[in-house]
């Protein structure tokens, strides 16, 4: 069964067990408060032993009691959220109770990249009673909801016997208002002597200062969520150099372990993403390599290269389906066009079905889950040369312009190589290296911004051109050894079209590539930054 999804946007508050909850009715845009209501809410928490889950902002709990008993998992929040500022917004997967001791396969999926083979245990259980008061508009909409939450935390495993606590709070949570309406019923809460939490979670304050979670609902800067770069490293154009890579790969790491899930859902464009999150990250490393201990950056390319060929077969095999499930449906209605498209799905289908079944293999073993702890390793702890020093603005010019005269070279080389398979080599050389130019003005836009987004949308325009005379080039391939292993007279017309309309689309690519670097050849002329 799969979770229900919807996105949870509150703020909470802390408040003294003494308050007296405002007449919210008198805020701007609320009509009228409708007749509180009181739930006992039983809630248990799961985590694993050294709150991997938590550390990330991550919380998967079992509540029963209230409308919304079940399974419930908070995923974390993104950008200026994950630092805390403004209404948190989180999207919130549900699953029916089910039984206590064995988490949901559509919860449980989309949390595997985290949880990297341990199993999670119940480390909390909150009992909350708590007063819920609607608040309408005028036109009878339910706007909002505040919770007045008297809740007795309890740690299940822990060092110390400290593991009861008890405290208020209110929680202003949308339900079909929209976020203006924090600002004004805020201001009712605070002169009610409500306060902003000190803590992003109910589980961040129940597990306490002696962790990751408990440091940052006490304001520990040490302890920001992992994946958010420190302040220090988003000084714009005065960056630093490490910083430049840190922040990019920093958005990369988010991406592949945001897209995970989603791989292993197979949801539509999923392994193109991660896949291309893996190889923004090869790009980078590879551009600003001396800024690193060499033995580091080495071995994570080639365990990025690993996961990159994973998952570019079954892309690679998804792209080609439907690439030639177009051209054959667009064929007019022939002897032949109904077995060819037979023997074409028969072949794509298999490609795609095996090469997706040794991705879903790899995404559960020891490698893969090691690859993702040394991204995160990387990005937290940069294992930066000590003589390295150099200022972001000039080491991303460096690489950015290195980058280009690689593309320069493989483009010449290319120009000279002979008409055939030669040429095609050549011009798959380039597409990758209008790919890594791309990458790396991205990164340099933190420093350069608009000259470095402009070389990127250059590069990628080469890029994508190229990648249709690619696509192309592999459908030939394919098409001819189909027809030669199956010798049909009644589908050798339908595969000779089929051929030839792939030999039009690698010249029409190749004229399109052309235009492409006449466009930006001023671009790449000089000193690109």
């Amino acid at each position: 069964m799969e979770a229900s999804r919807g996105l949870e946007i509150e703020k909470k508050y802390d408040v003294d067990a003494g308050a007296v909850v405002p007449d919210l009715g008198q805020a701007a845009g609320v009509a009228r408060t409708g007749t509180p209501h009181t739930d006992l809410l039983e809630a248990v928490y799961l985590d694993t032993p050294n709150h991997a889950l938590a550390a990330r902002r991550i919380t998967l709990r079992r509540r029963t009691g209230g409308k919304d008993a079940g399974w419930h998992l908070k995923l974390p929040p993104r950008g200026d959220q994950a630092a805390g500022e403004g209404p948190q917004q989180r999207t919130e997967l549900h699953a029916p109770l089910g039984r206590p001791d064995a988490v949901p396969d559509a919860l449980l999926t989309h949390l595997l990249a985290y949880l990297r083979g341990a199993v999670p245990v119940p480390v909390v259980r909150l009992d909350t009673r708590r007063t819920t008061y609607p608040l309408y508009g005028d036109d009878g909409v339910h706007l909002a909801d505040l919770a007045d939450d008297h809740v007795t935390a309890e740690r299940l495993a822990g060092r110390g016997n400290d593991t009861r606590q008890e405290w208020r709070e209110w929680e202003l949570e949308l339900v079909h208002g929209k976020p203006g309406l924090f600002g004004p019923v805020e201001e009712l809460l605070l002169a009610a002597g409500a306060k902003p939490a000190g803590h992003a979670s109910k589980l961040a304050r129940a597990l306490g200062p002696g962790t990751k979670a408990g440091k940052r609902a006490a304001g520990d800067a040490a302890a920001d969520t992992p994946g958010t770069p420190a302040p220090a490293l988003l000084a714009g154009k005065r960056a630093p150099a490490a910083a430049v890579v840190t922040v990019y790969l920093a958005q990369q790491v988010d991406a592949i372990l945001a897209g995970d899930s989603a791989v292993r859902l197979e949801e539509p464009e999923a392994v193109h993403n991660m896949r291309s999150a893996t190889r923004r990250i090869r790009s980078v490393l590879a551009a600003y390599a001396k800024l690193y201990r060499a033995a580091p950056v080495r071995k994570l390319r080639t365990e990025l290269k690993w996961l990159g060929q994973l998952l570019g077969q079954p892309r690679d095999a998804e792209v080609l389906r439907a690439q030639l499930r177009g051209q054959l449906g667009a064929l007019q209605s022939a002897d032949g066009v109904e077995t060819a498209t037979a023997r074409v799905e028969q072949r794509t289908d298999a490609d795609y079905d095996a090469a997706y079944r040794l991705l879903q293999e790899a995404l559960g073993t020891e490698r893969y889950f090691r690859l993702l702890d040394t991204l995160e390793e990387f990005r937290d702890n940069p294992p930066v040369r000590a003589d390295s020093v150099a200022p972001g603005r000039r080491a991303a010019a460096k690489a950015v312009d290195k980058a280009a005269k690689r593309l320069q070279r493989s483009r010449k080389a290319a120009k000279r190589a002979r008409r055939g398979r030669e040429q095609e080599l050549a011009l798959h050389r380039v597409r990758k290296d209008a790919k890594r130019l791309r990458h790396v003005a991205e990164s340099a836009v933190l420093v350069h911004g608009k000259r470095a987004g402009k070389v990127a949308k250059a590069a990628h325009r080469q890029q994508k051109v190229l990648g249709q005379h690619q696509d192309a080039v592999v459908a030939r391939d394919l098409l001819a050894a189909i027809a030669a292993e199956y010798g049909e007279p009644a589908t050798a017309g339908i595969y000779a079209e089929l051929l030839s309309l792939q030999e039009e689309r690698m010249a029409a690519a190749q004229a399109a590539y052309r235009k492409a670097w006449k466009k930006s050849r001023d671009l790449f002329s000089r000193g690109v930054l």
